[in-house]
C-alpha cells in the first residue's frame, strides 16, 4: 500500500514551458540510489515504490495522461549544481529540454543557483542522457529566457521504411537525448493542428513502436539510452534568410503529445537540418508547436562522435511558474496511486 511508503503529503513546484508542464519534487520522499544519474534512473525502473510516486504525481486525480515532472537528485560529481530524472505516465524519459529549461528557472528563482541582477548564469545539470545546461539570462532580476545546452546530437538512419494503418511511410531517425523518428506530416497526408491531433497519435505511436527494437533504436555508446522515445512529425513553414521555419509535434512514450515544441526533439531536428546543409552558420530553426508556443534553435558547434557527423545543439526558451502543491496520500484511498482515462 502507498501509505506505507510514501508520506501523507508529496510538495511539488510546477512549471510549464512553451505550453508543456513540469512538476518539480525537489525532495523526492523516497530513496533512490544510485552513484550516477543515469544509475538513479535505472534502478528507479525497477523500483516499485519509485514507480508509485511517480504514478501517484502523474495520474489521475493529480495528474493527467500528458503529465510531466522530475525529481531531483544528487549531480554525479561537483561539476553540476543537480541532477534529475524525468518522469511521465509511462515512465522515466532519458532526456527533456523544456524540463530543463524549467529547472534553469527554478533553480535561479528558489535561490538554489545566485545569478546577477542583469546579465546570465548557467545551471548545469546532470540528466540520464549525460551532462547539460540551462543558461539562464536576466535583466533587472528579471528571468528573461534560458538557453538549453544539450548532448551531442546526430543522425543515426535515414530513409527507413515503416508501414503504417495510412500506409507506407519513410522516416529519418535521429538523437538529441533521445531517439526520435522524424517525418513531415504531408508525407501521410496530414498537417500539424490540432484538428489532425488523434491520427498524428495514432500514427505517430505506430511509427515509434514499429522502430523501438531494431537496429535504428541502438546508441553506440550507453544501451540504457536505446529505443525510439517518439515521432516527431513537421511541417515546412518556409526558409528565410538566416531561419529555417517549422512546426512540430512530438508524440512521445506511449502516445504522450508534448505541447512545447519538444527540446529534445528539437535537437534531433537540427542534427537533421545541420545533415541536410539548412544552417549554414548563423542560421536559426524557428521551431513552432501544435499550440503555438516557439523555441529557438542554433547549432553552437560541429564535430565528430565515432564515425558519426554531429551538432552541439541549443534550444532557447523559457519556463514560467504556475503554481505550487501539497498533494495528499490518503492511506484508506482505493485510486492510489491513480489511474489514466483516455
Amino acid at each position: 500500500m502507498l501509505g506505507d511508503v510514501l508520506p501523507a503529503t508529496i510538495s511539488t513546484c510546477d512549471y510549464h514551458t512553451g505550453g508543456e508542464p513540469f512538476r518539480i519534487v525537489s525532495d523526492p520522499p523516497v530513496p533512490i540510489p544510485g552513484a550516477t544519474v543515469a544509475e538513479r534512473r535505472a534502478r528507479a525502473i525497477d523500483d516499485p515504490d519509485v514507480q508509485d510516486l511517480r504514478a501517484v504525481l502523474c495520474s489521475e486525480p493529480r495528474g493527467h495522461a500528458d503529465m510531466y515532472g522530475g525529481f531531483v537528485v544528487p549531480p554525479d560529481d561537483d561539476g553540476a549544481v543537480l541532477g534529475v530524472l524525468f518522469w511521465h505516465k509511462d515512465g522515466f524519459s532519458t532526456a527533456c529540454g523544456h524540463g530543463t529549461i524549467a529547472l534553469g528557472v527554478w533553480a535561479v528563482e528558489t535561490g538554489l543557483v545566485a545569478a546577477p541582477e542583469t546579465g546570465s548564469v548557467d545551471v548545469v545539470i546532470d540528466v540520464p542522457s549525460g551532462r547539460v545546461t540551462a543558461r539562464v539570462h536576466l535583466d533587472a532580476a528579471r528571468i528573461t529566457g534560458v538557453d538549453f545546452v544539450n548532448v551531442a546530437s546526430w543522425v543515426i538512419a535515414r530513409d527507413v521504411p515503416v508501414s503504417t494503418s495510412r500506409g507506407a511511410a519513410r522516416v529519418t531517425v535521429a538523437y538529441g537525448g533521445a531517439i526520435y523518428a522524424t517525418l513531415p506530416a504531408a508525407q501521410l497526408g496530414l498537417s500539424v493542428a490540432p484538428e489532425h491531433l488523434g491520427d498524428l497519435i495514432a500514427v505517430g505511436r505506430e511509427i515509434k513502436w514499429a522502430l523501438n527494437d531494431t537496429e535504428h533504436a541502438h546508441h553506440p555508446g550507453d544501451p540504457r539510452l536505446n529505443g525510439v522515445y517518439g515521432t516527431i512529425w513537421f511541417d515546412e513553414l518556409g526558409d528565410s534568410a538566416g531561419e529555417v521555419h517549422q512546426r512540430n509535434v512530438t508524440v512521445f512514450a506511449d502516445g504522450e503529445v508534448d505541447r512545447s515544441p519538444c527540446g529534445s526533439g528539437t535537437c534531433a531536428r537540427l542534427a537533421v537540418l545541420a545533415a541536410d546543409g539548412r544552417l549554414p552558420a548563423g542560421t536559426v530553426l524557428r521551431h513552432d508547436s501544435v499550440v503555438g508556443s516557439t523555441f529557438l534553435g542554433r547549432v553552437l558547434d560541429r564535430f565528430a562522435v565515432g564515425d558519426r557527423a554531429a551538432v552541439l545543439p541549443q534550444v532557447s526558451g523559457m519556463a514560467y511558474r504556475t503554481g505550487e502543491h501539497v498533494f495528499s496520500i490518503d492511506q484508506r484511498d482505493p485510486l492510489v496511486p491513480g489511474f489514466v482515462l483516455r
